[in-house]
């Protein structure tokens, strides 16, 4: 499979320059076309790939470039499900899939599939559910997906008694076919990525397509507790599971504060150290997922009680004059920044802002009691202020987010929280939010020395 075709790759980014790595290496004809100019993409990366025999358009979409002599058209999962390349792929015939499809199709005998997908949580969700598989099983597990290490790039530590453990996003499963998990986990669903996917309703289809390709010999892990992960799941073919912090239930479930998976008693949540209730959910889901893999629940609880979080995921930078920072940069959409502003109960100072997408901020008004300032930032910031002033909210305006940090560390009491959960994507100024986090961080670093 995949050998001696003619494929087209759209888009360069990580998957883009893996897949065509692997493909041409196959003895595919590979041909990658990318509208950044050259010299805004990598140049080692160019130069390896032109010297393994990949031919490379870059600098635009030429109209003429796709035609029915292609046998794929693979899609980078950021290219817009609209492209006109990918319409055109569909009236011709050619075949729409994607650098996770294409892998998979790939995979040898016998792996053993987690895929984890939501709206929030499942980056914290698949890498501790990868922590606790790796401590019981070593280097049989392996991790991959949406979190940064695409399936062609690992494909080569993979063999047929592999725990392959993967995040999935709603852009990935836009262009799934065949690709499906024995072991999947839906973390929660709530409207995002909606310019994307162009209606909530779609939004949802995509999450849950890889589950309804799933058989009666799979297993779903979904969260009991949101009702549109409930409705839109209902009718899968795998055998549904389920997690709960608000009820006890068949499945894994609080009673005080203590999770239990079923009757059987697994850990405090005291014990764990990632703040908020949505992250002792997301405990929940990983530990459900270890527990198909007859994971002991020392190795669990071992686990759990080290992890400290995801990067940028409100993540605790550190404490400076009794002032906590915390770096949530990936917060892009209102409901993440609920999460993080209902994780404190102490005075809070919020960055919120960036790239302009029309996000109502009213929707944060019911987290808003422990903010007592806000730090306005980025394309949108004027909309920021009037909404703080909504609110008589002390607010100060910044284009750029390392003045207004210098403006919150001045206002900061000890005791204080100042917080980075922007409710906004960064690429207004940023080429991904995780530089946002960075330079927060690195802000935080300067006024500690």
């Amino acid at each position: 499979m995949f050998e001696h075709k003619k494929i087209l790759i759209l888009g360069f980014a990580r998957s883009g320059y893996e897949a065509a790595k692997l493909l041409i290496q196959r003895g595919n004809q590979v041909l990658l076309n990318d509208a950044k100019e050259e010299e805004k993409l990598e140049a080692d990366k160019i130069l390896e790939l032109r010297e393994l025999g990949v031919e490379l358009v870059l600098g635009s979409h030429p109209e003429d470039l796709l035609d029915s002599s292609f046998d794929y058209l693979i899609k980078n999962p950021g290219v817009p499900i609209d492209h006109p390349y990918v319409l055109k792929a569909r009236e011709l015939g050619v075949e729409v899939i994607n650098e996770v499809e294409m892998a998979y199709r790939l995979l040898p005998e016998g792996v053993q599939i987690v895929g984890i997908t939501g709206t929030n949580g499942k980056t914290t969700t698949t890498t501790l559910s990868y922590e606790i598989l790796h401590h019981a099983y070593g280097d049989r597990v392996v991790l991959a997906g949406n979190i940064g290490f695409p399936l062609s790039g690992v494909l080569n530590q993979i063999h047929s008694d592999t725990i392959l453990v993967m995040e999935v996003s709603c852009q990935q499963g836009e262009n799934l076919k065949e690709f499906h998990p024995h072991v999947g986990v839906v973390t929660n669903f709530s409207e995002a990525h909606i310019d994307f996917m162009k209606t909530y309703e779609h939004y949802k289809e995509v999450k849950a397509k890889m589950f309804y390709q799933q058989d009666s010999h799979d297993i779903a892990i979904l969260n009991h507790d949101n009702r549109d992960v409930m409705e839109e799941l209902k009718n899968v073919s795998s055998e549904k599971k389920y997690f709960s912090s608000k009820e006890k239930i068949e499945g894994c479930h609080l009673e005080g504060r203590d999770i239990y998976y079923y009757d059987e008693k697994i850990m405090s949540i005291d014990s764990i150290k990632i703040k908020g209730m949505h992250n002792v959910e997301n405990c929940m889901a990983a530990i459900m997922v270890a527990k198909e893999f007859d994971v002991s629940n020392e190795d669990i609880v071992d686990t759990i009680s080290e992890f400290k979080g995801v990067e940028h995921r409100l993540e605790y930078v550190d404490t400076v004059c009794g002032v906590e920072y915390y770096n949530d940069t990936e917060a892009t959409n209102i409901k993440c920044t609920q999460i993080a502003l209902s994780s404190f109960e102490r005075p809070i100072i919020l960055f919120l802002g960036g790239l302009e997408r029309g996000q109502n901020f009213e929707d944060l008004t019911p987290y808003m009691k422990h903010v007592k300032a806000i730090i306005a930032i980025g394309q949108c910031r004027e909309r920021v202020r009037e909404y703080a002033e909504s609110l008589s909210k002390e607010v100060y305006v910044y284009e750029h987010l390392s003045n207004g940090f210098d403006q919150a560390a001045l206002i900061a009491k000890e005791g204080d929280v100042v917080l980075l959960s922007p409710a906004s994507a960064s690429w207004d100024q940023y080429k991904e939010c995780e530089v946002r986090g960075a330079e927060f961080k690195e802000k935080v670093s300067q006024l500690k020395r």
